[in-house]
């Protein structure tokens, strides 16, 4: 292989992979390498997974990557994780804990109680303490697993890898501590608050902005994963925010749709939104401008509820020869809505029977696409700036169909990223320490299609699309301030 550019190493560590990209400063991707995850346990709210099989499963991946790289070329690496999962170390970078995933949901009491202790700081901030955060999980760590206090560390995901890589303890990210608590108006951890919680203050890392220099790979860490010694460690972010720059959304105005089993929606703004509902949560851009954003419970996992896999291509060449469907269906992969509107006691319902599968099938897309347009209804409501480019990503892109019902729904022209992936993204962040996220975006990301709206949605939509918003509100789900908002841009 012959390569003349720069090199970027970017690591996405998932749920049920570890996945590592090597990509130019041209944005081309030379190296891949995708390995398992296979020590999940789930009961009930618990999930749980071994740290040390994720160390494993980065050092295979990064010597495949490093088989096809030559070492010289190589400039930097990034790391992203899941958001909210974390564990407690010793000084010698051993888990003394299980690590909790970014979906257990065992913390509830704790959520509880730092709801209440830091009321005002949350209120502040427009958070919604969730028992899977973060916080609500190391404190309950902190009272169940906790003998011997000394020398222990709150780690994230992304922190077990980083300080792995270099041999010690090195500061973690704004991004990855946004769920643990951390006061990104101030950029201080709100030790005041800890306090009250009995959580001593040396068992928090220092914190910097994503795509810091933070370390270099040491020696042992090299001999492990095949990557040069000294190699420089650039903090990284979230699986969500690494998703959002391999998207390209990393100017202010431009939003990133990921649409996989779950819909989660991000942007760039100048300010930080303020939400009386606490469902958009604004992670930090290492520019230090705000990234909006929220996830809803609905996406294609409502799909996999209803439809074998292999009866989906035929499903969507029926369904799109048919056009709109008037079944009205709010999709939700699992109970509860998180955004844009806070209902724990949701659940998927349906007004109208279907007459037969292709129809429901049609609804369905239909319905997780009404909820995306809700969303950018409350951003917009919030002030939000919604001109910009607007980029889709997540396995939904798959389907053209979707692709085109989502873009006539919103009215908007929209863009699919040529690499989607957030190992990609940390690619992209890691080449930034050179110059800056925007300008290695501007080199590194293409597109690699666009979906123009082919349906007026006001005449195609427009009933369909107020019958949920009157159904949502009669349930007491949805504020009647975002649906008559809603209801009344729909022709726009």
């Amino acid at each position: 292989m012959n390569i003349t550019e720069a090199v970027w190493i970017g690591i996405d560590v998932g749920t049920q992979s570890i996945r590592a990209i090597a990509a130019d400063d041209t944005g081309s991707v030379l190296a891949t390498s995708t390995k398992p995850l296979l020590s999940s346990q789930r009961a009930g709210p618990e999930h749980v997974q071994d740290p040390e099989e994720w160390w494993g499963a980065v050092c295979a991946s990064c010597q495949e990557i490093m088989s096809e790289v030559p070492a010289h070329t190589v400039g930097a690496i990034a790391v992203d994780a899941t958001s909210g999962t974390v564990l407690l170390t010793d000084n010698n970078l051993r888990p003394v804990t299980e690590a909790l995933m970014y979906d257990d949901g065992r913390a509830e009491g704790e959520a509880r109680a730092i709801a209440e202790v830091g009321g005002a700081l949350w209120a502040e901030f427009g958070y919604r303490i969730q028992p899977s955060w973060g916080l609500p999980k190391l404190l309950w760590l902190w009272h169940n697993r906790v003998r011997n206090t000394t020398g222990l560390r709150l780690t994230h995901q992304n922190d077990f890898i980083q300080n792995r890589l270099a041999g010690e303890r090195i500061s973690t990210d704004w991004s990855n501590t946004l769920k643990s608590g951390y006061d990104l108006l101030r950029q201080q951890w709100p030790h005041s608050v800890f306090e009250k919680l009995g959580l001593p203050d040396l068992i928090f890392p220092q914190v910097v902005p994503p795509g810091s220099l933070v370390g270099q790979v040491s020696r042992d860490g090299a001999r492990q994963t095949g990557l040069p010694a000294g190699l420089p460690i650039i903090a990284g972010m979230t699986d969500g925010c690494a998703a959002q720059i391999a998207a390209g959304s990393v100017q202010r105005g431009n939003w990133n749709s990921v649409l996989g089993t779950t819909l989660v929606v991000k942007g760039v703004t100048e300010e930080r939104l303020h939400d009386p509902l606490g469902v958009v949560y604004s992670h930090r851009a290492p520019d230090r401008n705000w990234l909006p954003g929220g996830a809803s419970s609905t996406g294609a996992g409502s799909i996999a509820k209803h439809f074998r896999r292999e009866n989906l291509d035929q499903l969507g060449s029926a369904a799109a020869t048919r056009g709109p469907s008037p079944a009205v269906v709010y999709p939700l992969h699992a109970s509860g809505e998180r955004f844009p509107f806070a209902a724990p006691q949701a659940q998927s319902f349906g007004l109208d029977k279907p007459r037969d599968e292709v129809e429901l099938y049609r609804a369905i897309l239909q319905g997780v696409a009404f909820v995306e347009r809700l969303s950018f209804d409350y951003l917009e409501l919030l002030g939000a700036p919604l001109s910009g480019v607007m980029s889709i990503s997540g396995g939904a892109v798959r389907s053209s169909l979707w692709n085109q019902i989502r873009a006539d729904v919103l009215g908007r022209t929209l863009t699919v990223p040529a690499v989607m992936e957030p190992a990609f993204g940390m690619a992209v962040l890691a080449s930034s320490h050179t110059s800056s996220l925007p300008n290695a975006a501007a080199r590194m990301i293409s597109s690699g299609s666009t979906i123009e709206p082919a349906l007026p949605f006001g005449k195609t939509y427009g009933e369909t699309y107020c019958k949920l918003l009157r159904e949502l509100e009669g349930r007491g789900w949805l504020p009647s301030e975002l649906a008559s908002y809603s209801v009344a841009r729909i022709d726009v």
